[in-house]
């Protein structure tokens, strides 16, 4: 699985797609992280709230890993608007 994540709204669908494709149900992934599955739905559901550290222990549960790198620029007069923090 490769995905490109532009938005935090991306992150949830990749969490639960990545879940089914590894036959992990939410149960068994909360169990191995230490949390409740009612968390683990929370954290689907709104992947805001996760924090890097917790990105990273459900990547090593799913096998994922992060990796980052530089946008590709749009072709001069139809740049993307600039997002601030």
């Amino acid at each position: 699985m490769q995905q490109v994540l532009s938005v935090p709204s991306q992150l949830g669908a990749l969490l639960k797609a990545a879940r089914k494709e590894a036959g992990i149900s939410q149960v068994r992934l909360a169990e191995r992280l230490g949390i409740s599955q009612s968390r683990m739905s929370h954290m689907e559901l709104n992947p805001g709230s996760l924090n890097l550290e917790q990105l990273l222990a459900i990547f090593g549960v799913l096998g994922l890993e992060m990796v980052v790198g530089s946008k590709r620029l749009a072709p001069t007069g139809s740049q993307a608007p600039s997002q601030e923090w």
